[in-house]
């Protein structure tokens, strides 16, 4: 079976994922950044994420063996992942000094990293980074599918025609459970 590039690419975006830029150090010590949605936890112990940057990307070279940070845009960044993907807009990202490497401000969380290993991923170089600092806010996510920008919806909520409400429970208000006593759990 052939499998043209379009198909591949259209297959993959069926998979929502959230959008990060990946930031790091230039050759010049100056702060840069790459949109990235190829991110994905990897380990808790020790903490380690992965990233994936196609190898065309200037990060590539900068990410070789030097911290990073991904940094998990908020819902109201899509000029920043639009910008670091290479098509600025509207005003420049704000930027800190983070625990590795620089870090944009108002994302939904960043991840700063110390590197780990780098792994040939054919056309892209997979990255990963053991966790050395995390900073989390409120905002949600800003979200990619089928080639398009999103943000989360509110959930439906189904629980009112479902037994297992959290409400009602499969017998409403009035039902009390058994509690077990004490002479219920002697063993005799």
């Amino acid at each position: 079976m052939t499998l043209d590039h379009r198909t591949i690419r259209t297959a993959f975006g069926r998979f929502a994922t959230g959008v990060t830029v990946v930031t790091c150090r230039n050759d010049d010590g100056e702060p840069h950044g790459a949109t990235v949605n190829a991110f994905t936890a990897v380990s808790l112990d020790p903490a380690l994420c992965q990233v994936t940057l196609t190898r065309r990307s200037k990060a590539c070279r900068f990410l070789d063996d030097a911290p990073f940070a991904v940094n998990v845009l908020a819902h109201d960044q899509l000029d920043t992942a639009m910008t670091f993907a290479g098509r600025p807009q509207g005003e420049a990202p704000r930027w800190a000094e983070g625990p590795t490497a620089p870090v944009l401000l108002g994302t939904a969380a960043t991840i700063s990293c110390r590197p780990w290993r780098t792994y040939d991923g054919g056309d892209h170089l997979i990255v990963i980074g053991e966790v050395a600092g995390i900073e989390i806010s409120d905002a949600d996510p800003l979200l990619f599918f089928g080639g398009a920008f999103r943000s989360l919806a509110e959930p439906d909520n189904h629980w009112h025609i479902c037994a297992d409400s959290l409400d009602t429970g499969w017998f409403g208000s009035s039902f009390t459970p058994l509690r077990r006593t004490a002479a219920s759990t002697t063993k005799g």
